[in-house]
């Protein structure tokens, strides 16, 4: 009865392995797929590379189905490979004991802080600093010591369009084009009554314009007497 209850237990091992083996294979291989998508292009031309991709793991899995109908006794190599690739998949969990004493125990690794969430007007600026006049994401978050997710973030915040654009000595990649961005707000001027001078000096300078030019009058400050 201990030997089956063994036997039973190597079993949910082996199993449990090649589950976690399908699975990080499966993986793998969608992403060695997706990483063949072109985002300089556009339509069917994009997505050519994982088509293509796809066609040579198809292949790959007929030419292996076709070399076991063929060979049967290559069989004989493959399963105790598997066997032993699921056994390694498993993780292995860590035996140790946490010490007794305090000076045994390690701190525990600081979490990593979130880069920085950039404003629009410091995305702006970067776009005017490195831009050629385009910039693309990357270049951006270079300059903003930031990542590209936030800068996606910024943009998409205020409506601003991520696109393939082309970048000077960079070739075409996704980015964001010039003058997409709102124009500051331009500073407030002083009102001035309609019939009164234009003086907001403190020396009481008025500067009058007629027809034969400009004429300068220094108006003393009035003072009245007391009594």
């Amino acid at each position: 009865m201990s030997k089956q209850t063994a036997m039973q237990r190597r079993a949910r091992t082996l199993t449990h392995g090649q589950r976690l083996l399908l699975r990080r294979l499966t993986a793998r291989a969608a992403a060695w797929v997706r990483a063949g998508r072109r985002t300089d292009l556009d339509g069917v031309a994009a997505v050519l590379g994982c088509v293509v991709r796809l066609a040579v793991l198809a292949a790959g899995a007929y030419g292996a189905w076709w070399a076991i109908r063929r060979w049967p006794a290559v069989l004989w190599l493959l399963v105790p490979l598997w066997c032993w690739a699921a056994i390694r998949a498993i993780p292995t969990e860590s035996t140790e004991q946490p010490g007794d004493e305090e000076g045994d125990s390690e701190p525990a690794p600081a979490a990593e802080e979130a880069p920085p969430l950039p404003t629009i007007q410091d995305v702006s600026e970067a776009v005017s600093r490195v831009g050629t006049p385009h910039a693309h994401l990357t270049s951006l978050a270079e300059s903003l010591g930031t990542t590209t997710d936030r800068v996606r973030e910024v943009l998409a915040e205020h409506g601003i369009p991520v696109e393939p654009v082309r970048m000077r000595g960079r070739g075409t990649s996704t980015g964001v084009k010039d003058g997409r961005f709102p124009a500051p707000a331009a500073a407030p001027e002083s009102v001035v009554a309609a019939g009164q001078p234009d003086n907001n000096n403190t020396n009481n300078t008025t500067v009058q314009s007629h027809a034969g030019g400009a004429h300068i009058t220094v108006t003393p400050a009035r003072q009245e007497a007391t009594r």
